[in-house]
């Protein structure tokens, strides 16, 4: 175990001088090997030389340092170390088989030129992230990558960029281990918070007897099993023989998925988003759906006139975890754990765009109304479980999938490296046209990737600012 301890600190200092990277402390939960690169004594052991041209190394490199920390807390590097691959078996059946990792093929630094302005680096960042989305992960290895974009944005000094096959896990799980890799900025020994997860609504108290108690229960179920039949017989034939039409964001092209994508962000203030929520009483993914399915709309009617009359689907993407927020590491990957922690727990929603009529332009808050309505009722009964392994054909047949997570409520450091914002994509589903958000330290960050070259980017941007425009003022008053 030591020599493997040392043998991986001497290839990450090596690796490090070929990435050309700076200011860098090494993690190494093996406090032998902590210890012994600082001495001047020289090892005779079998690993002496390693250990020797380590500390060659470090002392020709004052920005580079070794600290100790225990196992526990470095089992986000540990999970990340022994993701496994999928490998194919000789009767066909692909099997999970865990292998050693090589951070120089899952570490990558694109190198561009130096001294480039910061709106030049932030179109090479978005066609870089549209050509990842097209590459696939070699299958011989772990299907993960990191990249690091050393070169600043309009908006950051650089971006870190994480690659995951979704047969990994999902948004969930992830994200819980990204975060686990992140402390807050104003204080590192305090745990990360998150948005309450609870409705605010309070539950009905009072003295009622039992009986009264069944019958006011027998409606409430008869209606759900009837929604819980009519919703999954609906999902059904969506994910089976009705399709969506050609519409200005779903294109019929054969092998959309392969296509390459175009991306683009936007944020909003969570508090402009809370205020219109409580005026409306409804919840935070009422608001930010009805704004994204306005924002759709107006982008198909500035380019199509009437195809915002055109039946199109949403899918609305829901965690079936009943849990209030993210898991550690440990605690997500621990033998003894709930097995529904880790891996892919979600399920969808189909969500009917509102068509884009006179009244609903008048009233936007409508936009908001009628997805809160159908996501109440579709989450609250079976269906939205039953028709969770037809995702693949749903998203074909569908028009837009959005896909949300929630964020820290501070904002976060990495290696003592300020974290400005967090972003998440999906790509290679069957759809032209994907948004996901997540909220990050009072802001609700959204990105957009849609087919290039298919979908203006930039033009379904400003229709999601003009609907969160037009929802706001409806809503709160100019």
């Amino acid at each position: 175990m030591f020599e493997a301890k040392a043998r991986g600190v001497q290839e990450t200092i090596i690796w490090i001088e070929d990435m050309g990277l700076h200011r860098i402390t090494i993690e190494c939960d093996s406090e032998m090997v902590v210890h012994a690169l600082p001495k001047e004594e020289i090892y005779q052991l079998e690993v002496g030389h390693i250990i020797e041209e380590s500390k060659e190394k470090l002392k020709t490199r004052s920005d580079l340092s070794v600290c100790h920390v225990r196992r526990k807390a470095n089992m986000a590097a540990h999970l990340m170390a022994k993701l496994p691959y999928m490998v194919a078996e000789k009767n066909g059946i692909k099997k999970w088989k865990r292998v050693e990792v090589n951070l120089k093929d899952h570490v990558i630094v694109p190198i561009l030129p130096k001294g480039m302005s910061p709106e030049f680096y932030e179109e090479y960042l978005y066609d870089y992230l549209s050509k990842l989305g097209m590459d696939p992960l070699p299958e011989n290895r772990p299907l993960w990558e990191v990249h690091l974009f050393k070169y600043p944005t309009c908006t950051a000094a650089g971006s870190i960029i994480a690659k995951f096959h979704h047969s990994l896990g999902d948004g969930y799980s992830l994200l819980g281990a990204l975060l686990s890799c992140l402390k807050r900025l104003d204080n590192p020994s305090i745990p990360l918070s998150f948005p309450s997860l609870h409705s605010s609504n309070s539950s009905k108290h009072g003295d009622y007897s039992i009986i009264t108690s069944i019958l006011e229960r027998v409606p409430q179920v008869s209606s759900w099993i009837a929604n819980t039949v009519l919703d999954f017989g609906a999902s059904i034939l969506k994910s089976s023989v009705i399709k969506d039409v050609e519409s200005p964001i779903r294109s019929v092209h054969d092998g959309v998925q392969f296509q390459p994508m175009a991306f683009t962000t936007i944020e909003f203030s969570m508090d402009d988003i809370k205020i219109i929520k409580n005026r409306l009483k409804v919840t935070i993914n009422d608001v930010i759906t009805g704004i994204i399915l306005l924002g759709s709309r107006l982008y198909m009617e500035g380019e199509t006139m009437n195809s915002s009359r055109t039946n199109s689907n949403a899918l609305v993407l829901i965690n079936t975890r009943n849990l209030g927020g993210y898991k550690s590491v440990s605690e997500m990957v621990n033998p003894k754990a709930n097995k529904l922690l880790w891996g892919n727990q979600f399920a969808f929603i189909h969500v009917p765009l509102p068509t884009l009529s006179t009244t609903n332009l008048s009233t936007p808050v409508n936009f908001v109304y009628e997805t809160h309505k159908i996501i109440k009722r579709k989450r609250n009964n079976a269906a939205v479980l039953l028709t969770a392994n037809y995702i693949h054909n749903t998203m074909r047949n569908s028009s837009i999938t959005i896909s949300n997570l929630i964020g820290p409520v501070e904002k976060t450091s990495m290696d003592n490296l300020p974290i400005r914002g967090l972003y998440f994509f999906v790509t290679g589903s069957p759809q032209s046209t994907q948004v996901t958000v997540i909220s990050y330290a009072g802001k609700l960050r959204i990105g957009v990737g849609v087919e290039k070259d298919f979908i203006d980017p930039h033009k379904f941007k400003s229709c999601i600012a003009n609907a969160f425009d037009l929802i706001s003022e409806a809503a709160v008053g100019p």
